[in-house]
C-alpha cells in the first residue's frame, strides 16, 4: 500500500510539473503572438498566417518534447528503466498513448506510466484547443480565402 501512495505522489508531482510547463509554454507562445504576431500577419497574407501557424505548431511540439523528456528523466532517476534512451522511447510512446508494449515497467512503476498516458492525452487536447483558437482568431479556417 505504501508503494501505491508513493507512486501516486510521484505521478501527481509529474502531472503538476508538466501541466505547469505546458501552461507557461502556451503563455510564452501567446506573449509572442501579442508582441510579434503583427509581423506575420502583415497585410493578412496567407503566407504570413501560414508562417505564424507553423511557428505555433513547432512551439507546441517543443513544449510536448520537454514534457516527455521530464518523464524520461524521472524514469531514469528512479531506475525504472536501464538507460535514458529506453526511458525516452518509453516516455514518448506512453505520453502519446500509443503504448506499444515492447518496453514495460516493473509493477512498482506502472501506475506512473498509466497516469503519464492520461496526462499526455489531456495536454495534447489542450494544445489542440489552443491551436484551433488561434487559427479561428486568424480566420484561417474561413472558406472565403478559397475564392481569392
Amino acid at each position: 500500500m505504501q508503494v501505491l501512495f508513493q507512486n501516486l505522489g510521484a505521478a501527481s508531482l509529474m502531472v503538476a510539473l508538466t501541466v505547469t510547463v505546458h501552461f507557461f509554454g502556451l503563455l510564452a507562445l501567446t506573449y509572442f503572438l501579442r508582441r510579434r504576431g503583427a509581423r506575420f500577419r502583415a497585410h493578412e497574407s496567407m503566407l504570413g498566417q501560414g508562417a505564424l501557424i507553423l511557428f505555433l505548431v513547432f512551439g507546441i511540439f517543443a513544449i510536448h518534447t520537454l514534457e516527455i523528456w521530464l518523464y524520461a528523466a524521472f524514469y531514469s532517476a528512479v531506475g525504472a528503466l536501464d538507460n535514458f534512451e529506453a526511458a525516452l522511447y518509453f516516455s514518448t510512446v506512453t505520453f502519446a498513448s500509443l503504448g506499444y508494449g515492447d518496453i514495460v515497467l516493473d509493477r512498482e512503476w506502472r501506475l506512473v506510466s498509466a497516469i503519464e498516458a492520461a496526462n499526455g492525452v489531456i495536454l495534447f487536447a489542450w494544445s489542440t484547443a489552443f491551436l484551433l483558437s488561434v487559427m479561428a482568431r486568424l480566420r484561417t479556417l474561413e472558406h472565403d480565402w478559397l475564392e481569392r
